[in-house]
């Protein structure tokens, strides 16, 4: 039996409200943005009074907060959902691209510029610490860094061991985003260059700095992913 199933009426009805508010809330942020999002608003769009809407949600923060929960979260199963059949980096940032371009007002709300005078509570921030730790994993097992056996060699033709890049020995200590994920230094550099550098492309294309310039976003977006993998 599904939790669902053991609510009363009465819990049921409140669940399908809030749904509805948060429908609402979504047609509002691509109408006007989320800096916009009033609840007063979104009451008389359903033939609610003010107060009463409140009995559901008590703050335009709470909404949004809600909002972002379920943004994270769906992108979070949708990673998950790539990862379990198999997806390697490149599977991710397909998965990334495809959940951002079939809602770009959600991307834009948890990804895009901050709403004013909103701080997402630290649960949001653990639901994206999730997001991550499936990226590193598959990072990790990137060929460029999977560690591979030793060959032996007469030391003269040995090469010296690479030493670590200046950022990869910040990583060391500066870890925190990534959770308790045991991933190396340089595992995590991939990360966040694969996080940063896709996330910079999405996000000029939803914003719409692509148009005009003659060019498919899906072709950049992929070269950029070839760079960072090397294939």
């Amino acid at each position: 039996m599904g939790a669902s199933d053991v609510r009363t009426p009465r819990e049921r009805y409140r669940a399908q409200v809030q749904e509805e508010i948060k429908e609402r809330a979504w047609e509002q942020i691509a109408t006007a943005g989320a800096s916009a999002l009033s609840l007063n608003a979104i009451a008389k769009r359903m033939g609610m009074s003010g107060p009463a809407l409140y009995r559901y949600f008590a703050s335009r923060d709470e909404l949004i907060t809600e909002l972002v929960r379920d943004a994270y979260r769906s992108l979070a199963d949708a990673f998950r959902a790539r990862a379990a059949a198999g997806a390697d980096v490149a599977g991710l940032a397909q998965a990334l691209r495809r959940w951002a371009l079939d809602d770009p007002q959600r991307y834009l709300l948890v990804y895009g510029t901050p709403v004013p005078g909103y701080r997402a509570p630290e649960d949001t921030t653990r639901i994206s610490v999730e997001i991550m730790a499936v990226l590193l994993d598959a990072c990790a097992a990137e060929p460029s860094l999977v560690e591979q056996p030793p060959v032996e060699q007469p030391p003269a033709e040995r090469s010296p061991a690479v030493p670590p890049s200046p950022f990869d020995a910040h990583l060391a200590e500066h870890r925190a985003w990534a959770g308790e994920h045991p991933a190396p230094p340089a595992v995590l550099h991939l990360a966040l260059a694969v996080w940063t550098r896709l996330h910079g492309v999405l996000s000029l294309e939803l914003a719409g700095h692509f148009a005009g310039m003659g060019f498919d976003p899906a072709e950049l977006y992929a070269a950029e992913l070839r760079s960072l993998t090397g294939r």
